[in-house]
């Protein structure tokens, strides 16, 4: 809508895309604290609350709390991205597919749990990837057939692309996509917990595809040049913003949690960001937290089976925190603090040319 005035009535101003993006974080800001009461209100009515895990310690006092609460960021970023960004841009299109997309393969996957009440009642894991990996074909070949997006594999502190994968993309960015929610998805298990690195992981991969699509600014710090994808930083800024506006309902003590419906459209936008970022692998340091609390599972799980020991009390790891007796809140914001100092060596690479 924005970008449509800039273009019927040349207010030049609006044709920025940080302005754009700064005024997007506000709308979808606002638009959250102002959807988010109304739908608690509706999800208690309707006793859409979150299964709790038997397993999982010190939780029995959140089985009230309402979930789900990821549908409404998810319409605040898409209602912000409509007003304020270039909605015929080929990128925006395949942001917003891949927002959508996995968001409703959460949402399927969250009102099995909450019709049953069983937190391990609704998709199965197998069912599942297999939507997640439709939804990731679908994105990919958008790009590559429609976007005519370069299919070529960069690496940090190496200014030349490594090689071109061909069509072999849709294959590694298919993997990316699964690997990315997924560990989003595992995150989410504390109040918050993985709210704060979603948004500082927006952030960083928002700067990185400002730049891809800037000539200028590409240049000079040796990334690739993509034209037409910094538009992108609209929906990583408006996604940002709308975090912001769920995390002052979801801090601890939450009173509402973003399911299953939020966490993987939270993991599917950051895994487009740094597709089309060229960034799939400095993606290992900017979700530096959300690939911790995934090692752990796998190493969890490999060493139980192949041992018969655990390596941890209970994995992902900050259930194992929980188990070892520290605080919620102090385990939240020391996952916190990691993930912010790996974003911030995150951005330091991109000079590392």
């Amino acid at each position: 809508m924005l970008y449509t005035l800039y273009e019927l009535f040349h207010i030049n101003i609006l044709q920025y895309i940080s302005v754009r993006a700064g005024i997007s974080f506000f709308v979808a800001f606002g638009l959250t604290l102002l959807l988010l009461p109304k739908f608690m209100a509706w999800a208690i009515s309707r006793k859409a609350q979150q299964p709790i895990n038997k397993y999982v310690p010190n939780h029995a006092d959140k089985k009230n709390t309402p979930t789900m609460g990821g549908a409404v960021f998810v319409v605040a970023t898409l209602l912000s991205v409509i007003i304020t960004a270039n909605i015929f841009n080929p990128y925006i299109i395949a942001g917003v597919i891949t927002m959508v997309g996995f968001a409703l393969v959460g949402f399927k996957d969250d009102l099995g749990k909450i019709l049953t009440g069983d937190n391990l009642k609704g998709l199965t894991s197998r069912g599942k990837l297999i939507l997640q990996a439709i939804i990731g074909v679908i994105v990919t070949l958008f790009l590559i057939f429609v976007a005519d997006f370069p299919t070529t594999i960069y690496f940090p502190f190496i200014k030349e692309p490594v090689l071109d994968i061909s069509y072999f993309a849709i294959i590694f960015w298919v993997v990316v996509f699964l690997a990315t929610t997924n560990a989003v998805n595992l995150t989410d298990g504390l109040d918050g917990l993985a709210t704060v690195p979603s948004i500082f992981s927006l952030a960083t991969l928002g700067i990185i595809v400002y730049i891809t699509g800037h000539h200028v600014f590409s240049g000079y710090l040796l990334l690739p040049n993509i034209e037409g994808v910094g538009e992108v930083t609209v929906l990583a800024s408006s996604l940002s913003g709308a975090l912001l506006g769920f995390l002052w309902y979801n801090c601890y003590p939450a009173e509402i949690f973003m399911g299953d419906t939020g966490s993987l459209a939270i993991g599917g936008v950051l895994a487009y960001l740094a597709i089309i970022g060229k960034s799939e692998v400095l993606l290992v340091l900017v979700g530096l937290i959300f690939v911790i609390e995934t090692l752990s599972v796998i190493l969890q799980v490999g060493s139980y089976k192949i041992r018969q020991k655990r390596i941890f009390l209970m994995a992902p790891i900050h259930h194992h925190f929980e188990m070892k007796e520290w605080a919620e809140n102090k385990i939240i914001v020391r996952f916190w603090m990691i993930a912010f100092i790996a974003n911030i060596f995150a951005l330091i690479t991109l000079k590392l040319r």
